[in-house]
């Protein structure tokens, strides 16, 4: 029986947040440069979101560039900021063919004038599809995404607009970058590592994390399709015990 037809429809997470790792490690093993990992590391991106429209998956959250990246050689870099230019360019096609809307995280303002153009020309775009809404965590950090909540929250307080005992975990939740969409309930990461990598601290709490040895270039929808049915096989007690669950 195909992965896929194993699936409870009913029972699928609303959002599922992944760590496409290991493409600089799948190129040095074909024997080339990291760049040519990255760059059928797109191949996998456009699967994977195929994949999450077709089962019907409504949010998708990718980790595509951490603001530790920027420490990487420079010509790697580059190559990178070249290639999500490109990517956007050429993909924003496949994007409207299956309904997905394009949304961007992270300190934006640290990319390149060209980039940021061309990721907003595609956000604007593609802002009123419905199907699937597609998330790049780009130069992103989830200690700075934190500090940046505490920093507007004390803004308002020191000026009035906010009472410090109005001050709760909703209203926290609304002031990271992803206050407008439900927290992941699965977390997926390629590449066989296990940890989270300054990636969703707040909004991972309760997800359930689910690691692959397969490198991020090798992933596809089949892969996801199994990381769903894993997922499904979970209890999810959130603290409660399975007793009171079943009340």
């Amino acid at each position: 029986m195909d992965i896929k037809e194993t699936i409870d429809k009913t029972q699928l997470p609303q959002h599922v947040a992944i760590i496409m790792d290991g493409n600089g490690r799948w190129a040095k093993e074909q024997g080339k440069l990291r760049v040519f990992g990255h760059q059928n590391g797109v191949v996998a991106v456009r699967d994977t979101v195929e994949g999450a429209v077709e089962i019907g998956i409504k949010y998708l959250t990718l980790y595509a560039f951490s603001t530790e990246n920027w420490n990487r050689p420079k010509f790697e870099v580059s190559a990178l900021m070249e290639l999500l230019v490109n990517t956007i360019n050429k993909e924003t096609k496949t994007l409207m063919d299956n309904g997905v809307k394009l949304n961007a995280i992270g300190n934006l303002s640290q990319l390149p004038n060209k980039c940021y153009k061309r990721l907003h020309e595609a956000m604007d775009r593609t802002a009123n599809n419905t199907n699937c809404t597609l998330t790049l965590a780009l130069s992103y950090s989830a200690r700075w995404e934190i500090t940046e909540a505490v920093r507007q929250l004390a803004e308002k307080a020191r000026s009035g607009q906010l009472d410090p005992q109005q001050i709760d975990e909703e209203l926290f939740a609304r002031h990271l970058t992803t206050g407008n969409m439900p927290d992941p309930e699965l977390l997926i990461r390629t590449s066989g590592e296990q940890r989270i990598s300054n990636y969703l601290l707040w909004q991972l709490a309760y997800a359930e994390l689910c690691f692959t040895d397969k490198m991020w270039p090798a992933f596809r929808r089949g892969d996801l399709f199994a990381a769903l049915v894993d997922y499904q096989k979970r209890e999810r007690r959130f603290g409660l015990t399975s007793e009171q669950l079943m009340r």
